[in-house]
């Protein structure tokens, strides 16, 4: 017995240090990766910058370091990062082109795309060129591509090119199978975002505005590859009514929507051409990490702050619809007053991409734009959406900038409210009973629908905070509030026709944006930073440990639900938002 307790022992001491050790290792690993990742190996002359178009594009890219560990994508594609790498391509001479890698390209929506398609285009000007290849090209990557100085698919290939539909989906029937319907207090025909509660397809006056803003959008897409590709848009239209999705590729150069039927090695020996270099040369390549990782040359004490806002508009982090992706006030608010302090921030540029969400987070963050800009120059840069509260925490800005199919506007507020007493007593069989002091001590139980009278307090609170905001935007934009009520009415708008209306002041990105903060700030030197600050890999994997792979797990959810993930999660999180929402349809699909 003695024996087997000794064995035992050293058996569990053995397994503790073994623990230990392995601890260590995977530590000392973590840091070697993460110190790798920080170095900035300088670009060799001859070089081509890689744009690998597979997966989906949001604002900011974001590093998750569990999905890295594990073998899957170490990031997902920011808008951010691939601009600052095409902007610093330009401007290196080492390198001498673009190459660009066509797959399952997602963006966020079509103003990003747009977005990044101008800086192709600049850096085309700079005299460099670029070539795009593909096996198949989602009709977004097809925009994108088309500014190519050549566009090359594989014998085997396709191109997506369709035009746009959106799809809505209605949750009216549904719900009353499980004895749920929504109350809904709400202001502005226009304001679409609770129909799928309590109707089974468009109103009149949503089918309207969404045809006004999606042939805007389609309009906008068949401009720039006519312009690209040298056809014009009839010809353009009749390719998508024939679905030359399913033309041959040798069908596809006759229609002049590429250049060239090739595959891979094949590319990479035109590629080499291009670069001077012999068959047997390796081709240098730049990624995009290690494109923005090149050290900026201007070192100017005077910065124009950029401050990324996308997402839901939430009081809480965890009110969010997806981890990582939400405007908290509690966050934002302090951010911006730390902008407002710092005496080397000589302006804020505010990076809008946002359908809106609570007003009452809505409304904090106006009041610390409001302030922020009371002491310097704020100026907002719309991404696809700065709509409903996205366009509430815009509106008080010096000056707005939008990209042509921003979607932008939907000044209106609604509230929603469960009714879950049918499931509870007709689908469960449940019982209640009351005792109460009061008139409205009831009010707010689950077991019956709200009165008529407290729907009109429902209501009434409501409609304050229309007029709340419809001021915000009257003040400030300088516009008769009588006319932001015939603006309003929670009808969404294309930044191209915001323009006309006065909601936006012009059309442009965030380098626009950024050159009006300085001049309205007086400057001429200075440097940008963003703000907030990303999270490093280090501190990505701590976030990790705390959060029990929260960001690895709603990957995962993302990649399996395909475009139903956006209506799954904002169902999920019905009950956590705030009553008062002042927000577009949340999960448009554009197709």
């Amino acid at each position: 017995m003695k024996d087997f307790m000794k064995q035992a022992f050293a058996t569990v001491v053995g397994i503790l240090i073994f623990t230990v050790a392995m601890g260590i290792i995977g530590v000392i690993s973590i840091l070697g990766m993460v110190a790798s990742t920080d170095s900035t190996p300088k670009v060799k002359d001859n070089s081509v910058l890689v744009l690998n178009l597979n997966g989906v594009m949001q604002e900011r890219s974001q590093d998750d370091i569990y999905s890295f560990l594990t073998g899957g994508e170490m990031s997902s594609l920011g808008l951010d990062d691939l601009a600052e790498a095409i902007d610093k391509a330009k401007t290196d001479d080492n390198v001498k082109g673009i190459y660009i890698e066509a797959g399952m390209f997602a963006p966020d929506g079509p103003a990003s795309v747009q977005a990044l398609r101008k800086k192709l285009v600049e850096f085309k000007k700079s005299g460099k060129w670029i070539v795009a290849y593909g096996d198949q090209y989602t009709q977004s990557a097809y925009w994108l591509c088309s500014v190519a100085d050549k566009v090359i698919v594989n014998p085997e290939g396709l191109i997506d090119w369709h035009g746009l539909c959106t799809e809505t989906m209605y949750y009216k029937d549904f719900m009353a199978k499980f004895g749920v319907k929504m109350q809904i207090a709400k202001v502005g025909k226009f304001k679409s975002a609770v129909e799928p509660f309590f109707a089974d397809k468009m109103s009149d006056a949503n089918r309207e505005q969404v045809s006004v803003y999606l042939n805007g959008i389609w309009g906008n897409i068949v401009k720039d590859v006519a312009q690209s590709r040298k056809l014009d848009a009839k010809t353009l239209n009749a390719y998508a009514d024939s679905l030359v999705t399913f033309s041959s590729a040798d069908d596809l150069v006759k229609m002049k929507l590429v250049d060239q039927v090739a595959y891979y090695d094949e590319v990479r020996a035109d590629i080499k051409k291009r670069l001077g270099l012999d068959e047997d040369d390796k081709i240098s390549q730049v990624s995009v990490s290690q494109m923005c990782a090149q050290p900026n040359k201007n070192k100017a004490d005077d910065r124009i702050a950029v401050y990324y806002a996308y997402g839901d508009i939430v009081s809480d982090a965890e009110d969010g619809m997806s981890q990582g992706s939400a405007i908290c006030s509690g966050n934002v608010v302090p951010d911006l007053e730390g902008l407002m302090d710092d005496d080397d921030v000589k302006a804020v540029v505010l990076r809008v991409n946002s359908p809106g969400g609570s007003a009452y987070a809505s409304e904090q963050i106006w009041r610390a734009v409001t302030r922020l800009k009371a002491k310097k120059p704020v100026v907002v840069s719309m991404g696809t959406y700065a709509a409903s509260g996205g366009y509430y925490i815009s509106c008080a800005a010096n000056y707005i900038y939008a990209e042509p199919t921003t979607l932008t506007g939907s000044i209106g507020i609604f509230g929603m409210f469960p009714d879950v007493s049918g499931l509870l007593t007709d689908k469960l069989g449940l019982k209640f009973d009351h005792v109460k002091t009061n008139k409205n001590s009831q009010f707010g139980t689950t077991s019956r629908p709200f009165t008529e009278e407290e729907m009109q307090y429902l209501t009434n609170m409501v409609d304050r905070g229309y007029k709340t905001f419809t001021k915000r935007v009257s003040d400030g934009r300088k516009i008769p509030v009588e006319r932001v009520y015939e603006i309003a009415e929670g009808r969404v708008w294309l930044g191209q026709d915001a323009l006309k209306i006065k909601l936006v002041d012009a059309i442009g990105g965030i380098d626009q944006a950024v050159a009006k903060a300085a001049e309205l700030a007086k400057v001429k030197e200075y440097r940008t930073k963003a703000y907030p600050a990303k999270a490093d890999m280090w501190e990505s994997l701590l976030n990790r440990a705390s959060s029990e792979g929260g960001n690895y797990l709603d990957g995962k959810l993302r990649a399996t639900l395909g475009e139903y993930y956006a209506p799954f999660m904002y169902l999920k999180q019905l009950d956590r938002q705030d009553a008062i929402q002042a927000r577009m349809p949340a999960h448009i699909v554009i197709k």
